[in-house]
């Protein structure tokens, strides 16, 4: 019994805990990351961005605790080294990891205070330092940006003497490189002292023109567009100016111009290595659509580049639509040694848009001096008007002068974003009147300009257009040379040339012309950035006079695709005055 009794007082031994299993240290682990730093936030991009521990983060990579140990404890000496790329030497970084969950982990960044620049110095040696070019060295100078007091950091250091040695190579001294370069830091007063020596060597000169491709074409005519002699100083613009003048003649296919600056001939010139394709000597072009203004067309075009064998240029174009029939021949010389070209042509064009059927005969001689930036046209006119509105007939014989002066200062001549452009046109004139006209002098001018401006993200463009012609009010001033607005150069809303005085119930040109518009644009798509959408007003009327004149004004919305030939877009408008919508298709920029 004592036995037995015993035995019933004894407790069962308690079960020993089972120990956790242990976790390998390779086993893979996600694990998640906080980034604090104090100050600017562009700098916790900079290392969310850059760190070795942050990238594997954004992978979403399930790393082991090993290799996550390993990333961490590398965190803050990587951090202190981007920091000094931005300017932040006496950084202080720390890692945090939760004791309960070590996938867990906080980066804790301490820039500092940033490094300022205390000093440049920049130093020309070789040519540059003796030519007289003062003008360009005071222009590196300038344009160096990192000036005394700025913020010191990495990419504009480099951005800095990328850019001023392209500066000085554009501007005449092709093999200028840095012979020194130093930025000496301080981080105990967090100042930084730029050193900079340029050396240019001699300064480049135009030598002998190596011409490659020429089959049918003469050296002369690539000779007279090179707008430098043998020996004059070398600029990067003179012979991007050269190339542009090549390719405008439409004579080529390909142009290519470089200077050949490893080779110096004894006196002391480079050649210049001209690289031609010549275009085909003859070139038809058939094209049939559909345009807003004047609905569906057909055209034909053809192409001469050396008639009869002579140094000219013909184009033949017959052009139906359902508004506009018309034929033209254009006759235009090979640029001359003041790098103008003679311009001739003839048309025969009938027109039905308005409510005035005009039919006219014209021919135009004249000048034209074409450039990248600015364009000057000069000519004379002679043009037969035959005008028939409603039962009324009128023909008149017009004789008049014409300078015409086009600038652009764009940051694309096919897809501008940024920049302005404009065109003036004055003419004087005598007009021989027929019908109930009456003859007499007259003027006319003509002012186009636009403007393209980038707003953070959105693209902003404006245009507008001055117009008037000066005469006696009984000169019987041929139609062609009056002024109609509407349609999608101009007001849009409202159909093409269909605003303007009304005369007997029908709408003819007026003397008087103002048109505007404003737009905004963006793009839709970010995997699409070349579809843009756009809202825009446009007003403007003709009248026959200022004190006649009453704008209307048309809204709107559309889509842009920034194609390679130029903008498309597509409209859809409403006019203010009738409360009606229309369409509109335009491609191109038009002044």
């Amino acid at each position: 019994m004592a036995v037995l009794s015993s035995g019933c007082a004894t407790k069962p031994p308690a079960a020993e805990p089972v120990p956790a299993p242990d976790v390998p240290a390779d086993a893979p682990a996600v694990y998640s990351l906080d980034v604090q730093v104090d100050g600017d936030a562009k700098l916790r991009d900079l290392l969310l961005q850059h760190l070795d521990i942050a990238r594997y983060r954004a992978s979403e990579a399930a790393l082991s605790r090993v290799e996550l140990a390993r990333l961490a404890a590398a965190a803050p000496a990587q951090a202190a080294s981007l920091l000094e790329t931005e300017g932040y030497f006496n950084a202080q970084a720390e890692v945090q990891r939760d004791a309960g969950d070590e996938t867990r982990v906080r980066l804790i960044v301490k820039p500092g205070p940033l490094t300022r620049v205390s000093k440049v110095d920049i130093e020309f040696t070789e040519a540059i330092a003796t030519d007289d070019v003062q003008a360009l060295r005071d222009n590196l100078q300038r344009a160096w940006p990192l000036k005394q007091g700025a913020g010191y950091t990495q990419s504009q250091w480099a951005a800095g003497k990328n850019e001023l040695l392209l500066r000085a190579r554009s501007g005449g001294y092709p093999l200028a490189h840095w012979g020194e370069t130093s930025a000496r830091v301080d981080p105990e007063t967090q100042t930084a002292e730029l050193h900079l020596v340029m050396a240019s060597g001699n300064r480049a000169k135009f030598g002998e023109l190596r011409i490659e491709g020429l089959n049918r074409q003469t050296r002369q005519t690539v000779e007279r567009l090179a707008g430098f002699d043998h020996g004059d100083p070398y600029t990067e613009q003179q012979l991007a100016d050269f190339q542009e003048r090549l390719a405008k003649t439409q004579l080529f296919d390909a142009t290519r111009v470089q200077l050949l600056s490893e080779i110096v001939d004894a006196d002391g010139t480079s050649p210049v290595l001209v690289t031609l394709t010549e275009s085909s000597l003859q070139q038809a072009t058939v094209a049939v659509g559909y345009h807003a203004n004047n609905g569906q067309s057909f055209s034909v075009e053809h192409v001469h580049r050396q008639p009869f064998g002579l140094a000219l240029r013909a184009r033949n174009k017959l052009q139906l639509s359902r508004n506009v029939q018309g034929i033209e021949t254009e006759l235009s010389s090979h640029p001359q040694n003041d790098l103008k070209r003679n311009i001739a042509s003839l048309t025969f064009e009938q027109d039905r848009s308005g409510d005035t059927i005009a039919t006219n005969l014209g021919l135009r001689l004249g000048r034209i001096y074409e450039s990248p930036h600015d364009d000057r046209l000069s000519y004379v006119e002679l043009l037969r008007a035959r005008e028939t509105a409603g039962s009324q007939v009128n023909t008149n014989l017009a004789v008049s002068i014409n300078q015409q002066w086009t600038r652009r200062r764009l940051d694309s001549a096919l897809l501008p974003t940024d920049g302005h452009q404009g065109l003036l046109l004055v003419g004087l004139g005598q007009v021989r009147g027929g019908g109930t006209d009456d003859s007499g002098p007259f003027g006319r001018i003509q002012l186009k300009l636009g403007a393209y401006k980038p707003l953070g993200g959105w693209f902003g463009s404006a245009r507008a257009e001055v117009a008037q012609v000066v005469a006696h009010e009984s000169v019987g001033v041929p139609e062609k040379l009056l002024f109609l607005a509407g349609g999608d150069e101009s007001v849009r809303g409202y159909a093409y040339q269909s605003l303007g005085p009304v005369k007997n119930g029908l709408t003819v040109g007026g003397r008087v012309m103002a048109t505007g518009s404003l737009e905004i644009a963006h793009p839709l798509l970010a995997s699409m950035p070349s579809l843009w959408g756009a809202l825009f007003v446009d007003a403007g009327n003709a009248a026959s006079r200022w004190q006649d004149y009453h704008a209307v004004v048309g809204i709107g919305t559309g889509l842009r695709w920034r194609s390679p030939v130029g903008p498309l877009r597509v409209d859809f408008a409403r006019a203010q005055e009738t409360g009606k919508w229309r369409l509109h298709f335009s491609v191109g920029i038009t002044l």
